[in-house]
């Protein structure tokens, strides 16, 4: 019998305790997503834009894909989230990405989605934020305080010169529990009473409310410092349509997968480009030390294809050792 098809009796689950073991820096998985959206305008990454069901009971159930030629690997996630998940004692998101040998179409492993959507998203967010955000930011905002806002305070603490957060978030529980991991970094933690107190004055801000039930926007650019930087998981929903203009530079992660979603996260004419353009050097970043910038997620195949596959490598090097 094939080595692959024997392997595949036995598929490996990679679990986020797991992943967490392997140690993976943040700017390896940055690096590994750059080098993926590169291999995208190569014709050597294909991603197909994310697909969403709605129930129409609170519940978004959305499913990405992608395949890769270096390493030959196909990414496929499928995530459920629901509020109801509080009342049992469950996370509100939970997800599972399966990877296949691109090649064959054996199956390879499975992987913890939520320890992946955690770490690409604030990764790709990374991507983002060293070229749109002042090198020397020394403070971040967090307008929602849970697992993105932990993700993002981890990845930006390794990138950027931080040296204090302010947080703000419907619950304290997860606002103090930000506040206390900034603060076992070394970083002052400014729990705040408010959205505006919270981005006031920040250098960089981001914004993770969850999709369900859909937030009310009442987050108002103009309360932006000049020249912030600003990370937007949530679709942008939370902000104030009207305000927007006040960006100098907005970029969203993928255009192509835009003009397929029947409502845009921003109106088109504000967008400079995509996450592709920015990484090619098709247009810059930030212009100018006074440029407000935003970019704005709604989910990008690329990152869960280029994290899980990095993952799954890593794993398979311990494996041998």
């Amino acid at each position: 019998m094939n080595t692959q098809a024997i392997e595949a009796e036995t598929l490996p689950y990679l679990s986020s305790a797991y992943l967490d073991s392997l140690e993976i820096p943040t700017s390896e998985m940055v690096d590994e997503i750059e080098r993926q959206i590169v291999g995208q305008r190569r014709g050597e990454v294909w991603c197909a834009p994310k697909a969403v069901v709605l129930p129409g009971d609170d519940r978004y159930i959305m499913a990405t894909l992608g395949v890769a030629s270096n390493p030959p690997v196909l990414a496929t996630k499928s995530l459920v989230v629901n509020p109801r998940n509080a009342g049992r004692d469950l996370p509100t998101i939970n997800a599972l990405i399966t990877l296949l040998d691109a090649e064959t179409g054996l199956p390879l492993a499975l992987v913890d989605g939520n320890w992946v959507t955690e770490k690409r998203t604030a990764a790709l967010s990374a991507v983002a934020a060293r070229r749109m955000a002042a090198s020397e930011a020394s403070s971040i905002a967090f307008i929602g305080c849970g697992v993105q806002a932990r993700g993002h305070l981890e990845a930006f603490a390794d990138l950027f010169p931080l040296r204090e957060i302010r947080a703000f978030g419907r619950g304290t529980a997860n606002r103090d529990a930000l506040c206390q991991m900034a603060q076992s970094r070394g970083l002052r933690a400014v729990p705040c009473d408010t959205a505006r107190a919270a981005i006031e004055g920040a250098d960089m801000v981001v914004t993770s409310v969850p999709l369900v039930p859909r937030p009310a926007p009442v987050l108002d650019a103009n309360w932006l410092k000049p020249g912030s930087f600003t990370v937007m998981t949530d679709q942008a929903l939370p902000w104030l349509r009207q305000t927007m203009p006040r960006f100098d530079r907005i970029i969203v992660d993928d255009l192509e997968q835009e003009k397929s979603m029947p409502n845009p996260m921003i109106d088109p004419a504000l967008v400079v480009g995509d996450l592709m353009g920015l990484v090619c050097g098709d247009f810059a970043g930030r212009q100018s030390a006074g440029e407000t910038t935003a970019f704005v997620f709604r989910g990008l195949a690329v990152g869960d294809l280029a994290v899980a596959a990095l993952a799954y490598g890593r794993a398979q090097v311990a494996r041998r050792a």
